[in-house]
């Protein structure tokens, strides 16, 4: 059943609970209960991928996490005494591009959006695409990178990711994954020592977010990178939080000096849309200065299409 699910392309994720029921999200059909496996089968699969892995899981270390070497697809991976039962999910990557003329077709983002969108890439300005878990932040990156190679095909892309799931087919791009031992913001201090054009970052979660704005703000523009967060606006909030790991302060006139645009999609009952862009001009008067810029399409959530 796993095989097939990960053969499959309209799946996007494949969910096992401790009470051994497995659960599947498909494109547009959302996540759908699809059988039952035995705690002695889930444990093979874990143990298989750790090993895979070159790690392994024992009651002492119950947690593995990764990217399987065929398919590349995210593994997570928990047993017990962590949990109740063995526990997995498979994130699957990416396997086709949605331009973001699609998006407006589906209704998932207005075109006033996408030119929005169109002009910030045009303009070198650093781009955040902001939502929560499952929301369509990578899907939605990807499309706007390919609007970015063809707009500036010659530019030199660094990617950085902790799993591999941007697409990029610039003809001049690097990218570079994080390991046990090599850290993002490690990562980054040694983008800036590749010469750069653009610096995309599939997830900003710790620290190196402050790493990535100062580089952003000193020569590299035109970037883009995603972070959770429930709105726009609370994607400056989490900024903050992440900067405030490393930095005695949140840093906010770094952030607003930094970030340029911020794309909020979110999950709805009829599937995802693009509720807001917000351009960011700065942080004054104890106040980051913002102004709405694009509204989803018809802000009643009518998104149809479903990403990863």
């Amino acid at each position: 059943m796993i095989c097939a699910a990960l053969e499959d392309p309209a799946v996007v994720e494949i969910m096992l609970n401790p009470n051994g029921n497995l659960f599947i999200e498909r494109v547009g059909q959302g996540i759908v209960r699809s059988g039952t496996m035995l705690p002695s089968d889930a444990e093979i699969v874990i143990g298989k991928v750790a090993h895979a892995l070159k790690s392994e899981v024992a009651p002492d270390r119950p947690i593995i996490s990764g990217e399987l070497p065929i398919g590349g697809h995210r593994f997570e991976g928990i047993l017990p005494p962590a949990v109740s039962g063995p526990v997995f999910t498979i994130r699957k990557r990416a396997s086709m591009l949605i331009r973001l003329d699609q998006y407006v077709s589906d209704g998932i983002m207005g075109e006033h959006q996408v030119q929005v969108i169109r002009e910030a890439i045009a303009n070198r300005l650093n781009i955040v695409v902001s939502g929560g878990t499952g929301t369509g932040k990578t899907t939605l990156t990807n499309a706007i990178l390919a609007e970015l190679v063809e707009v500036t095909p010659d530019h030199r892309l660094v990617i950085l990711e902790d799993t591999a799931e941007i697409q990029c087919s610039a003809e001049n791009h690097v990218s570079l994954h994080t390991t046990d031992t090599v850290d993002m913001a490690r990562l980054l201090k040694s983008t800036m020592r590749i010469r750069p054009d653009r610096i995309i970052v599939g997830e900003v979660r710790d620290g190196a977010a402050l790493t990535l704005l100062k580089a952003w703000n000193t020569g590299h523009p035109g970037g883009v990178t995603t972070v959770h967060s429930n709105s726009a606006f609370a994607a400056l909030t989490r900024l903050e939080q992440l900067v405030a790991e490393v930095a005695t302060h949140p840093m906010p006139e770094v952030i607003g000096e930094a970030v340029d645009l911020i794309v909020s999609i979110e999950r709805v009952p009829q599937g995802r849309v693009v509720r807001e862009i917000i351009k960011v001009d700065g942080f004054r008067n104890g106040a980051y200065q913002v102004t709405p810029i694009g509204k989803s399409a018809t802000d009643s959530s009518q998104g149809k299409l479903h990403v990863a």
